[in-house]
């Protein structure tokens, strides 16, 4: 049983929450997002608190309620903070640079990768081989870094590809005589 849902969302200074009927809306200094609460779920919010609880007494209506408590507090730092995640290229000739609203990628191929960046998601390059992925939504950073590491995920053999900067690679030996 889920007992995620048990501690509240605490919302900091400088975040707005206005709840109207099931649709939940945060404003924060990074940006604005919105929700829509399922039906069975119940939030209240008391000061500086948001609660969630199932509204009937059931297995599903109490994980649903951990679950929207999830989003919801990844909203709430999504708009204070925001979520970033890092790639790193390796490999030989392989880099990473913007232009304009797309990240062109030179991937060993023999043509250049060109992905174009989804609005809401802001990507950096501080060096040739690294991407930073930064934005407000902590599924659509996730989504996007995702997209941009299955153009050249990393080989077993060489390592050679595109990798989160904490992964670790299996390698596996060159096949022996």
């Amino acid at each position: 049983m889920s007992r995620v849902a048990n501690s509240p969302v605490e919302i900091p200074k400088g975040v707005e929450v206005s709840l109207n009927g099931k649709d939940l809306t945060i404003k924060g200094g990074k940006g604005q997002m919105n929700l829509t609460i399922h039906e069975l779920v119940e939030i209240s919010q008391e000061d500086n608190l948001l609660r969630f609880s199932g509204s009937e007494s059931g297995k599903n209506s109490t994980a649903l309620a951990g679950t929207f408590r999830s989003l919801v507090n990844n909203m709430v730092v999504g708009v204070t903070t925001g979520f970033q995640k890092e790639l790193q290229l390796q490999g030989v000739g392989y880099r990473a640079q913007i232009q304009g609203k797309d990240l062109n990628l030179t991937l060993g191929f023999s043509h250049p990768v060109v992905y174009t960046i989804p609005e809401g998601i802001e990507i950096e390059t501080p060096s040739q081989t690294q991407i930073v992925v930064k934005g407000v939504d902590k599924q659509k950073v996730g989504q996007v870094s995702a997209e941009i590491r299955a153009f050249r995920p990393p080989e077993p053999y060489k390592g050679k590809g595109v990798r989160y900067v904490d992964e670790q690679v299996r390698r596996k030996d060159a096949k022996k005589k």
